[in-house]
């Protein structure tokens, strides 16, 4: 990971400064804040700014003035009980701001979570620094014969190097243009707006993003599984440790019945409800499409 001097002076100038302040903080994430969190080569995820706390969605489900005689076992209790039950709106009681830096094709399976604050460093106005993403060989792996959208066996000895040869001349090569495209030193060239086009998607980019606790645990079920893509998974995977120092019971629950816990359909639950009965089930008397009997059948045998 690279930061400017001028972004290293930044962080260590806000870490300087205590400020007293009534509202709730969350100890875990206070050593969290304005640090920065190194992802893949270049990137980086820090917390900016955050609300709220495990407190703070106890708090929003009983809307009560504050935690008067409850304890702590009663607040895990609680938050367990609205995490079994898909409530959402005490989780949005809690929101964080982060600054993230990512490659470019990474923002853009990124943005599909539409449920956040986005403001992203701007290519109109300011010039891109010369940073891309290249794969470390454990993660450069062929197509995946059996999924569309993932990545098969690890690429080997020289193909391995002709395509990271290919990623960075390609890269390096690109952004020599874009350079020379720019309006320079006084000299006439074209607008940066129009020059930014000729990047490659593993150019770096950075965002401010805002989102409320609900919606960030939407974004890391998805994005902290096995089956993300793994540049994004590195990110989410870089959050999650960030978000169980902020709000460990929360984050506990969401472990315990997201990540780590399945949906059944109407369907799965008869076949396992037939199966305790001593009924020896087949997909064909299932009702389950071959695709979803496979998938019952790696979880249950």
């Amino acid at each position: 990971m690279t930061l400017t001097p001028e972004q290293s002076a930044e962080i260590a100038e806000a870490r300087s400064h205590s400020r007293p302040t009534l509202r709730a903080t969350a100890e875990g994430m206070e050593r969290h804040l304005y640090s920065a969190h190194q992802v893949l080569d270049h990137g980086l995820v820090r917390v900016i700014d955050y609300m709220g706390d495990d407190a703070a969605i106890c708090q929003a489900a009983r809307v009560s003035y504050g935690r008067g005689t409850r304890a702590v076992s009663n607040d895990e209790g609680l938050i367990r009980y609205l995490m079994r039950h898909w409530h959402s709106t005490p989780f949005e009681m809690c929101e964080v701001k982060l600054h993230v830096k990512l490659p470019v094709f990474v923002a853009r399976q990124w943005i599909r979570h539409r449920t956040a604050n986005v403001n992203e460093y701007s290519a109109r106005y300011s010039i891109l620094e010369r940073e891309f993403y290249i794969p470390a060989p454990e993660h450069l792996a062929a197509q995946s014969t059996v999924n569309n959208q993932g990545r098969g066996e690890l690429l080997q000895g020289d193909e391995a190097q002709r395509v990271l040869d290919i990623l960075r001349d390609d890269a390096t090569r690109a952004y020599d243009h874009y350079e020379a495209m720019l309006s320079q030193d006084g000299q006439k060239g074209l607008a940066r707006e129009l020059a930014r086009m000729n990047l490659p998607a593993n150019v770096y980019t950075q965002w401010y993003w805002k989102v409320d606790l609900h919606n960030l645990f939407h974004f890391l079920r998805l994005r902290a599984d096995a089956h993300a893509q793994y540049e994004i998974r590195a990110y989410a995977e870089a959050i999650c440790a960030i978000v169980r120092d902020w709000v460990p019971l929360a984050y506990a629950a969401f472990e315990d019945y997201r990540l780590g816990g399945v949906t059944l359909s109407g369907r799965a639950v008869a076949v396992l409800r037939r199966r305790l009965a001593g009924e020896a089930v087949t997909q064909e008397s299932s009702g389950m499409s071959k695709g979803e009997w496979r998938e019952f059948e790696a979880l249950w045998g």
